[in-house]
């Protein structure tokens, strides 16, 4: 099947990121699922391999790149290191550092991105809370400032990251009720009162931690502020924007996989004296799976292409691939484990550890109802 993008410097990028996760994660993909967490040093050898900085300024350490080199560098780890949680955890700086350079001063930049796109430092990104969920205008971890530091009180969870994080950056409350209120920070581990809870256990995306993280009393400096207070809302949206682009970009990877994990076995397994692949009702479900696969690779292909552009409606379009993508992603999952049956619900069988990791995707980065309120709104009804 075609990748998202096809010209000769996506390719070699792909082939430098495939390369990369063939040997360091598909060997190790089961094994670091069923432990939850992946070494700390794949951090330091994914930056050495060059795939930790992909869509980073250089003057910061990255390797250069815009979007759609993230895009197919994403796509390429799942579909080489065959292991979603660990794809996501080690890509967790893809939330975390974009409001830095997007917001940050100077020498903020270079206070942090640098260390972490050298695997020294793991970075997350902290905006839900246990009672907010999608509502990011809400929010109600509160900072409150006390001469020239902030201190915030308040929860944050489902935290991608979050138990390792060096470098957290945070949304929270400095002013009034309202997206009017809401400013962005940042947290370096050790700052006293900010203390991680605990590390949650999921459905799926295992090899990813996952936590809680509380703020009592913790002080951070006042230069730790990304951009103006109070104006923190506008760079979340943006933040987010982006990260469905990266989602539905994972999705179309991940059902790419489920489907040639199941063309292989619909070829090999034998059933009534033939392959599974020589009945028409597989055949056809296969066909129906590849016909899904290529229509959300061609939405979010054209949504990369739109913000590269610059279109400022490549938002709402962002909102329509994602709930694409997310729906292609389940029903192709959904599909793989039929066609192996009562194998696809074995654990040690990829379809069935993706089958889990796709449901993830219509409620993270903004839900599916989310998603189809920008709609409504972007589109005037």
């Amino acid at each position: 099947m075609p990748y998202l993008f096809e010209n000769d410097e996506h390719a070699a990028l792909r082939a430098q990121v495939e390369r990369f996760a063939a040997a360091e994660i598909a060997p190790h993909a089961d094994a670091w699922e069923e432990a939850e967490e992946f070494p700390l040093d794949l951090y330091r050898r994914a930056a050495a391999a060059g795939v930790l900085g992909v869509g980073y300024p250089e003057a910061y350490g990255g390797g250069g790149g815009d979007l759609s080199h993230v895009v197919a560098a994403s796509e390429s780890m799942v579909l080489a290191g065959r292991s979603v949680g660990t794809t996501v955890g080690l890509g967790s700086h893809g939330i975390a550092l974009p409001p830095i350079l997007r917001a940050g001063t100077e020498e903020q930049k270079l206070r942090w991105v640098p260390r972490v796109l050298r695997g020294e430092w793991v970075s997350a990104l902290a905006i839900t809370e246990p009672g907010g969920g999608s509502d990011v205008a809400n929010l109600q971890t509160r900072a409150v400032r006390d001469g020239d530091e902030l201190v915030i009180n308040g929860s944050k969870t489902f935290i991608t990251s979050g138990a390792r994080a060096d470098l957290v950056t945070v949304a929270v409350r400095t002013g009034g009720p309202g997206h009017g209120g809401v400013s962005l920070l940042v947290v370096e581990k050790g700052t006293p009162g900010f203390t991680v809870g605990r590390k949650l256990k999921k459905m799926g995306w295992w090899a990813s931690d996952t936590a809680e993280l509380h703020f009592e009393d913790c002080r951070v400096p006042m230069g730790n502020v990304l951009g103006e207070v109070d104006q923190g809302f506008v760079t979340i949206m943006q933040n987010f924007a982006t990260e469905r682009v990266f989602l539905a970009a994972q999705c179309v990877a991940i059902a790419t996989l489920a489907y040639q994990e199941s063309v292989a076995y619909a070829r090999e397994r034998m059933a009534f004296g033939k392959a599974l692949s020589g009945f028409q009702v597989t055949r056809h479900k296969l066909a129906d799976m590849a016909t899904r696969i290529a229509a959300a690779r061609a939405l979010t292909g054209e949504v990369v292409s739109r913000v590269l552009a610059g279109d400022m409606a490549a938002a709402g379009l962002a909102a329509m691939a994602k709930n694409t993508a997310t729906d292609m992603c389940s029903a192709v999952c959904d599909a793989a484990v039929q066609i192996h049956g009562g194998y696809g619900y074995m654990r040690g069988y990829l379809v069935e550890r993706l089958y889990r990791d796709a449901r993830l995707y219509p409620i993270g980065g903004g839900t599916r109802e989310i998603m189809n309120e920008i709609i409504s709104k972007l589109e005037g009804y």
